[in-house]
């Protein structure tokens, strides 16, 4: 004989599975909704963080920029004071140069042979204009500058006959080199 069970145990098998699944697929869903919200969460802060720590490091570099532009000034000024540091460093030792050469240039003219009229200096270039009694005493004046400890060259650019109150007088031009140092 056929049995017929005519209650309905599978069908309650069947919803209860489906139950199951339902309850499965929606805990797993919220699940998923909470890592998302979790993760964009963290996401958001990471983001948060990195801009306050961008604009912290920007203001740092601005600052530090300004104290480049500073030191960049200072360095120029710096440049421009050794500068005329140096430049009075030079004068100052030689400033008593001149007063020097002219002390020993006095004590190298022959009294009462020569007369000094003009001495003009350019650079390293000397040039000495004066009248002598003879060409004597012109060339003793010469080899006076010589010997001298400033002079490195001389040479006689012109000599020539004047005559002044009846007197017979050389005129001449005498260039001189001066040492390095003077």
């Amino acid at each position: 004989m056929i049995r017929i069970n005519l209650l309905p145990y599978r069908e309650k098998e069947k919803r209860e599975d489906i139950t199951r699944q339902i309850m499965v697929i929606g805990i797993t869903f919220v699940v998923f909704v909470l890592a998302l919200g979790s993760f964009h969460l963290y996401l958001s802060m990471s983001i948060s963080s990195l801009e306050e720590n961008i604009t912290k490091q920007q203001n740092e570099l601005d600052r530090l920029n300004k104290i480049i532009l500073d030191i960049d000034t200072f360095k120029r000024d710096k440049a421009l004071l050794e500068k005329k540091i140096a430049i009075i460093n030079t004068l100052e030792e030689n400033r008593l140069a001149p007063v020097r050469m002219l002390d020993e240039l006095t004590t190298m003219v022959p009294v009462k042979d020569v007369w000094l009229e003009r001495l003009s200096e350019k650079g390293t270039a000397i040039t000495i204009e004066g009248m002598a009694r003879n060409n004597i005493a012109v060339a003793h004046f010469m080899k006076n500058l010589a010997g001298s400890t400033f002079i490195k060259s001389v040479d006689l650019v012109s000599t020539k006959e004047k005559e002044i109150s009846g007197i017979k007088l050389q005129q001449f031009i005498i260039s001189c080199v001066k040492k390095k140092g003077y």
